[in-house]
């Protein structure tokens, strides 16, 4: 049999992934087999295997490309309001929380990955992603050097609990809710 490619087989590692991100969007790690993915994607548990040597480093995959995902909302939405650093930050601030809200990214990113890829793994995901943009944006506000992680720190975790809020919440205003919220949060953060 004539092997692939490397554009084929960069197409159907792809495929494998996208069709991996739905099913543990809509099911969560657990309730996710090898053959469920391959049996969704079209291709054989073989070729699942080939790309990505087992169901912890597919859905390791799935969660690296949904942060990557994120962090380039994060950029533009912070680019999309002009060239001021605070109206940079506020807008990467509520990109962040509309992004990470999604389907995929709520249940992927912040229901299962702490638990299957392990904590230390999911903070390096969000360090070398949305965490970098956002510790960026604080120093060109102005924030001080001598807090700025701290204050990367105490506002990613506001986020993403408050994704967490919004998600389990019953209330038709949540969102509005947290996103005002979020601004008093930038707003005090970037206060002299």
């Amino acid at each position: 049999m004539p092997r692939a490619t490397a554009a084929a087989a960069a197409a159907t590692a792809r495929h494998v992934l996208e069709t991996a991100t739905g099913l543990f969007a809509d099911r969560g790690f657990a309730d996710v087999s090898l053959d469920d993915v391959a049996a969704g994607a079209g291709v054989t548990r073989g070729a699942v295997y080939h790309h990505y040597r087992s169901k912890a480093g597919l859905f390791a995959a799935v969660a690296a490309d949904l942060q990557s995902s994120i962090a380039d909302q994060v950029v533009d939405a912070a680019t999309a309001v002009g060239d001021d650093p605070t109206d940079q930050l506020r807008a990467g601030c509520h990109g962040f929380l509309d992004a990470i809200t999604a389907p995929a990214p709520l249940r992927v990113l912040l229901v299962d990955a702490p638990a299957v890829i392990g904590w230390q793994e999911w903070r390096r995901l969000d360090a070398e992603n949305s965490v970098v943009h956002l510790r960026e944006a604080l120093a060109a506000a102005g924030v001080d050097d001598g807090i700025v992680d701290a204050l990367a720190a105490h506002l990613s975790g506001a986020m993403n609990e408050a994704a967490l809020w919004i998600a389990q919440s019953d209330s038709p205003d949540a969102r509005d809710q947290a996103h005002r919220a979020l601004d008093r949060l930038v707003d005090a953060a970037v206060r002299d």
